[in-house]
């Protein structure tokens, strides 16, 4: 499902959150200020301290939980990558000109599997899954072939062939996973939110520190910058790594 959270780059909502942050903080300041000169100025610090504790289980919450699904990713990756060898393995045990055919689809398979985790958008995304659906298919007509054909490695050869069509699902499907937006939109109210509380309770009490101020909103900017980039596995800085599809693709062509 096509979202904010998953379209627009995390440095871009970042940025919005942090001018957001800045704009809320002056606007309280100058809101609290002229209640204390009107003589209405009240503190706010237990209110405000409870919000940024509030505050910091949700940015505790979020991140761990994106480091989670990156990790699950990173996993799936190593485990996508094993199935495809052990099937590879066991096609190698075939006679030609299965053995030629099946090999010859593997590796372009791994290669397209490659082409996928670089894919620039939904669109392109889903004419490489295509691409993948029909090379399960042509795999599948050449294990059918080595079945009929009665090859001594036809057991494990149709099980390692499963275990690559479940890899490829249960990875697809950890790409896929996301957190909820839900989360996010509350995390970013309870930014805005403290940080507005911070400008109001200063400008109350005839405070301002906007150096500390603006360094707390950027550590802030800073968490939820890193946990939007982890949760956009395909774009940003931090990825999954596909070392593994390439080191075995590497030892085909050897």
């Amino acid at each position: 499902m096509k979202t904010i959270w998953t379209d627009v780059d995390p440095a871009i909502t970042a940025t919005a959150l942090a001018m957001a942050m800045c704009i809320c903080w002056s606007a309280a300041w100058w809101r609290g200020r002229t209640l204390r000169l009107r003589g209405q100025g009240i503190s706010a610090a237990k209110l405000t301290d409870a919000i940024l504790a509030l505050l910091g289980l949700l940015l505790a919450f979020t991140f761990s939980m994106s480091l989670m699904k990156h990790e699950q990713r990173r996993q799936m990756s190593v485990v996508d990558s094993n199935a495809i060898g052990d099937f590879h393995t066991c096609a190698m045990m075939l006679d030609d000109p299965v053995r030629a055919e099946l090999h010859a689809v593997i590796r372009e398979y791994v290669q397209h599997r490659l082409a996928v985790s670089q894919a620039p958008d939904a669109s392109a995304l889903q004419v490489k899954l295509q691409e993948i659906r029909s090379m399960h298919d042509r795999m599948q007509s050449l294990v059918k072939a080595a079945v009929d054909g009665r090859a001594p490695v036809v057991v494990p050869l149709v099980m390692t062939f499963n275990a690559v069509t479940s890899s490829h699902a249960a990875r697809l499907a950890a790409v896929r996973d996301r957190l909820p937006a839900s989360v996010l939109l509350m995390l970013l109210f309870a930014a805005v939110l403290s940080i507005t509380l911070i400008g109001w309770q200063q400008g109350a009490t005839g405070e301002m520190r906007p150096g500390a101020t603006m360094g707390f909103a950027i550590l802030i900017c800073l968490v939820v910058w890193v946990t939007l980039d982890l949760n956009q596995p395909q774009r940003g800085w931090i990825t999954v790594s596909q070392e593994p599809l390439r080191e075995l693709l590497r030892g085909m062509q050897e």
